[in-house]
């Protein structure tokens, strides 16, 4: 066991993005566990656009609480027991996922981490962020056999797991929007997407338009803004929506992140008798067995894919989330110790 480890605190509260340089590497004692608790040697973290809110404050009624200078970051992390508590629980050697991320070593209550086993045999794939889309799409918006799916953020760490699933779950037409004509060939080449939606160019009301001419059955959203209003405009009678995020305001480069104003035409919503309802993975206590049931199966069928990008080093690690948070990669980006 080495003496000192490792974890990425916030320094400086940003102005507009957070930068690199908002963040800082610091070298700490290796916890000691208390009783119930256990020592875990992180082997990998997920990285995530929505930290930005996080460093603005949060928002009320949030899962998670906001971050202040000098407080370490945290998320979905996959580490090595090290030392156990007592004889029950997790033993030394095995894998767990827990939320203290960010950081070389993790004191974790046992109650708040979960073993691994061998359900899925790649590690790194339980920081894929299918459950999010698997459970918003069965429980939010009930995709059914033939349906029309659109899917906002199409390219990003949940995105690029919505857009198989809903085909995995019987969608006619797929469709995903993205910022760059090189993320949307890789949709189409490697996720499944009939037609992507490129941010930036045309209007996206117009793209939708000409990619769903018979209109929507489901939108998924993860960005709000122009992207929910096209849907609405786009949508058949009866559609549902399911929204999971709302990254137009998240990562604008103005405010703090903890805002995505959009302004709808509640007519539409009415005449086309449209539901709206928002997902949370995190208050639903059943969707995490059954998603990894289902993703066993279709990882070991080649039916689904896991696409992430991976960065080595935690001290790469903020360098990283600049990234993720201005739409370098696709897929879901994992830092590896």
């Amino acid at each position: 066991m080495p003496d000192i480890s490792r974890e990425i605190r916030l320094a400086t509260l940003p102005s507009g993005l957070p930068q690199p340089h908002n963040f800082a590497v610091v070298e700490t004692p290796v916890p000691i566990p208390a009783p119930g608790q256990i020592l875990v040697r992180n082997r990998f973290f997920h990285v995530f656009a929505a930290m930005r809110t996080l460093i603005g404050g949060s928002v009320a009624g949030a899962p998670f609480p906001g971050l202040n200078p000098g407080d370490t970051l945290f998320g979905a992390a996959i580490g090595e027991v090290v030392t156990a508590d007592g004889d029950t629980g997790p033993r030394p050697g095995e894998l767990v996922s827990h939320w203290l991320g960010w950081r070389e070593h993790a004191v974790v209550p046992v109650t708040q981490c979960s073993r691994l086993g061998q359900v899925l045999p790649d590690p790194v794939a339980h920081l894929a962020q299918g459950r999010t889309a698997y459970g918003a799409l069965t429980r939010g918006a009930e995709v059914r056999p033939g349906d029309t799916v659109y899917v906002s953020g199409g390219a990003g760490s949940v995105g690029s797991m919505a857009g198989q699933i809903a085909r995995l779950l019987g969608a006619g037409r797929v469709i995903g929007s993205t910022g760059s004509p090189e993320k949307a060939g890789r949709m189409r080449a490697e996720l499944g997407y009939d037609e992507v939606l490129i941010r930036g160019t045309d209007p996206i009301a117009d793209q939708l338009a000409k990619a769903a001419p018979d209109g929507v059955d489901v939108f998924f959203d993860n960005v709000g803004g122009e992207e929910l209003r096209a849907a609405v405009a786009a949508a058949r009678k009866g559609a549902r929506f399911v929204l999971v995020g709302a990254l137009s305001g998240q990562l604008a480069e103005e405010g703090d992140g903890t805002a995505a104003p959009v302004e709808l035409d509640s007519f539409q919503l009415l005449v086309r008798q449209v539901t709206l309802r928002g997902y949370s993975a995190s208050g639903d206590s059943e969707v995490q067995g059954e998603w990894l049931d289902r993703f066993a199966e279709w990882s070991r069928s080649g039916l689904i894919t896991f696409p992430y990008v991976r960065v080595e080093g935690i001290e790469n690690a903020p360098a990283a989330l600049y990234d993720t948070i201005t739409g370098l990669h696709l897929g879901t980006v994992v830092v590896a110790l």
